[in-house]
């Protein structure tokens, strides 16, 4: 084996931060009694960076839950304390995709998952510029007509919406293509990822899990487009108690004979089927309407009217956009120092042969957050005189 590659540490000396190489292949920060040390690769899994937990009062190591998808290991990296529970880790010499992520060691999440869980928790999320808009949830019984929704706003907006690309451990079957169709996986890393917090919603059907994981929902997101998850009243409900901050709508037929009658002109199902999924669709909207998950509920007796009141929700009307805004890459200095003041960072670019211009980060509007993304970074460059 091949000596380590050495990493550049950055250690915080009156609120700044400078580069230098570190015998060790970790950097340390402080929160309170807790020092949280950032090293070279995660026990369980050597493509991301690892964390480990000291505490001061007990004098004792603990090697936390790591949720969400973490950073890769790099040749250097800062560690910024920040509000809310969170540490700001600025990569050194990355992709600028790949540059900003936070690491919640006691945000509400994190604390809500450690109750859960019963030990100690951290969780990634990668930093973006801008903000986007919300995620759509659309559920409702069986025949009810929210495909025809969708497809009614996909084909209007095709620029403005898009579909997550589910997870599952079944075979492909003939023309199914992986990533397009479904993202084919193993089920003991689909196990993992689910246990490690990746997955909005997910069930087992036939002896095979199928799940959406936050991860294909935010690459909806940052290509631009607003996602749409059409899923079950279960699914939403596990959706409003991830951490995505998501618009949930439910679509109810005018009545069960009318549902019935959509069921019954279809011609596809036999008797039993028919009552059956009656009965399923019974339960759904019961549960749709009492749950307290939905926040809107539309009653499709009328196609093209249910249609407009949905855009109206969205907030969709003749002078909207038609076209999403692709989430921006952060490009920083291979070489710089940074500072911290209130809710901004402060990168000095350095070296002999650089400009020495100064890029500022905006903290002060970020939202979202793990296991997804952190997003509304404002990202401002002043120019060296």
């Amino acid at each position: 084996m091949g000596e380590a590659a050495a990493f550049f540490v950055d250690h915080l000396v009156n609120g700044q931060h400078t580069n230098g190489f570190g015998e060790d292949r970790d950097t340390t920060v402080q929160i309170g009694d807790r020092s949280y040390v950032i090293d070279g690769s995660h026990e369980g899994n050597p493509l991301f960076l690892g964390v480990q937990i000291h505490d001061k009062t007990t004098n004792k190591w603990s090697i936390p839950t790591v949720l969400g998808t973490g950073p890769k290991p790099c040749k250097g990296y800062s560690a910024i304390v920040l509000k809310q529970g969170r540490i700001l880790v600025i990569k050194k010499g990355s992709a600028s995709d790949d540059s900003i992520w936070f690491l919640e060691v006691d945000s509400p999440f994190v604390r809500e998952q450690r109750k859960l869980l019963g030990r100690e928790v951290v969780a990634w999320s990668k930093g973006v510029r801008g903000n986007a808009e919300k995620p759509i949830v659309i559920s409702g019984p069986s025949g009810v007509g929210k495909g025809t929704l969708i497809t009614m706003l996909m084909k209007e907006f095709p620029s403005m919406f898009g579909f997550s690309v589910s997870h599952t451990t079944r075979s492909p079957r003939c023309m199914e293509k992986n990533g397009v169709h479904y993202h084919f996986t193993d089920k003991t890393v689909m196990e993992k990822e689910i246990n490690d917090g990746k997955f909005l919603e997910f069930a087992s059907v036939h002896g095979n899990l199928y799940g959406t994981s936050i991860e294909s929902v935010e690459v909806v997101t940052d290509s631009g487009k607003r996602c749409i998850l059409d899923i079950d009243v279960q699914g939403a409900r596990s959706v409003k108690a991830s951490s995505l901050d998501a618009v949930f709508i439910f679509v109810c037929p005018p009545s069960m004979k009318e549902l019935e009658d959509r069921l019954r002109a279809r011609g596809t199902e036999t008797e039993e089927q028919i009552q059956k999924r009656l009965r399923n669709a019974e339960a759904e909207i019961k549960a749709g309407k009492s749950s307290g998950i939905f926040e809107h509920i539309l009653y499709n007796d009328n196609l093209e009217e249910c249609y407009k009141n949905l855009k109206n929700l969205l907030g969709i009307n003749d002078d909207a956009p038609v076209n999403g805004v692709e989430v921006e890459g952060i490009n920083l200095p291979k070489e710089h120092t940074v500072t911290k003041k209130e809710d901004k960072i402060m990168i000095q670019e350095t070296g002999e042969a650089t400009k020495n211009d100064m890029i500022v980060l905006d903290l002060s509007s970020i939202n979202g957050g793990a296991p997804g993304r952190t997003r509304g970074i404002v990202l401002d460059t002043v120019k060296s005189s």
